[in-house]
């Protein structure tokens, strides 16, 4: 039943997509383009209706883990006491997982929204930590900002982290079985971060920085990895690679809350050069574009019952790219896609991904939801073509109203495609 309405959603977006694709006769390059553009042609009436109402629903109907915690340890707020009035609201989730590459490690994953402006003129901003370990070998300390200055006049995007994370490979497109894989270890250090400014309604365009450094790459098995890929660039047993440059970024952004979206839609796109002048070990260059879009199947706030959209197109534009930064599952900006597929299941110098999700309240006080979802990839590579080998997953999961103010859910997804099954668990949204 969960397989048959997750394909419902892709075969829906998938009809979409073919036929906007036939009838302006372009190539499947510029599909997400064309998400962009009717996106654009509704713009101005989106940032309409955001000024018309609060970035905010209300919640006095709405029940979350902290509400039961009160009722258990019978903590009780001061008289007259408002939850509207916070600037700042905490969501924590400890718990251990397998991880790829084996084993297990305890992650601890906590998310602050937060506003630094009146709440009728300025988004919810977010900061998620999520530090991991298993005692051992492998941890990582990843944080990841959006935040919305004063009036929505600035927004910064930032993502920092330092990983020694091991992990499976699968070489370059699909030349290689679900079971055909090696195991890599290396030292990762990421530090991103970009400004814009607001330059009209929900559109913002600004610069940033952009650094990938990795070092004593290895394999963890028999055969090297540049034996297995039969890819020259950042490939070399116990080698490093840099890459150090500069974006152009484009957002259009109406999302009022970006945890957990209740209205609005998200656009971007970013340009990247990474010369050798600002320290890369070569030149290459990268453009990522993605749309998502959200449509209430409601108009009660207080009410999940959404279909969501999303897609994104990443490539890059020379063939010194290192291995480890071609455009590959689960390593887009926001490290979201691939849901019931393995990290870093298929890697290529092109690749798209699209996805669509059906959320829906279980409990009348949203304390309890649940999604069913659905996604394909396709990617270039020795044996496959874009666009002309699809790779689907699917699944379903549960969700449970953390910090109802913030819109924080506890997401628990089980998701599966050929030869893979797993589970998953985070705070807020996936997209």
């Amino acid at each position: 039943m969960i397989f048959g309405l997750s394909l419902v959603w892709l075969v829906y977006l998938s009809v979409v997509l073919l036929y906007r694709y036939y009838m302006n006769k372009c190539l499947f390059l510029f599909l997400p383009f064309t998400f962009l553009f009717s996106t654009v042609c509704s713009a101005q009436s989106l940032v309409n209706e955001i000024e018309k109402t609060s970035f905010e629903s209300d919640t006095s109907r709405q029940r979350d883990l902290i509400d039961i915690g009160r009722e258990i340890l019978d903590i009780r707020p001061p008289e007259g006491q408002k939850s509207t009035g916070k600037k700042m609201y905490f969501s924590f989730l400890p718990f251990s997982t397998s991880v790829p590459g084996g084993g297990t490690a305890l992650i601890t994953s906590t998310t602050a929204g937060f506003y630094l402006g009146d709440r009728s003129d300025t988004y919810l901003s977010q900061v998620t930590f999520t530090p991991y370990t298993n005692f051992g070998k492998r941890f990582g300390f990843p944080i990841r900002s959006y935040v919305w200055l004063k009036e929505n006049k600035w927004v910064i995007d930032g993502d920092i982290r330092w990983l020694k994370y091991p992990h499976e490979t699968w070489g370059l497109g699909t030349e290689h079985g679900s079971d055909e894989n090696i195991n890599l270890d290396y030292t990762y250090v990421r530090f991103y971060q970009h400004i814009l400014k607001r330059i009209r309604g929900g559109f913002f365009m600004g610069m940033g920085y952009d650094l990938d450094y990795r070092v004593n790459i290895r394999s963890k098995s028999d055969q090297s990895l540049a034996d297995f890929t039969g890819y020259s660039w950042g490939t070399s047993e116990a080698g490093s690679s840099v890459s150090s440059g500069l974006s152009l970024n484009l957002i259009f952004d109406t999302r009022s809350n970006s945890i957990n979206t209740l209205d609005g839609n998200y656009a971007n796109l970013q340009f990247r050069i990474n010369p050798t002048f600002m320290g890369s070990s070569d030149n290459w260059s990268s453009l990522y574009m993605e749309v998502r879009k959200y449509y209430r199947l409601t108009d009660d706030f207080n009410k999940q019952n959404m279909l969501a959209f999303r897609n994104f197109f990443w490539t890059v534009f020379n063939s010194k790219t290192p291995y480890l930064d071609l455009p590959n599952l689960s390593w887009d900006p926001y490290n979201s896609s691939g849901r019931g597929l393995p990290l870093s299941r298929y890697r290529g110098k092109s690749l798209y991904y699209l996805e669509g999700e059906y959320r829906r309240d279980i409990t009348t006080n949203g304390l309890l939801g649940f999604v069913v979802f659905a996604n394909a990839t396709t990617v270039s590579g020795p044996k496959s073509t874009l666009f002309g080998n699809w790779n689907l997953a699917t699944g379903a999961g549960a969700r449970i109203k953390f910090n109802k103010a913030s819109g924080t859910n506890i997401a628990i997804d089980y998701g599966f495609s050929k030869g893979y099954r797993g589970l998953s668990l985070g705070l807020g949204e996936v997209f």
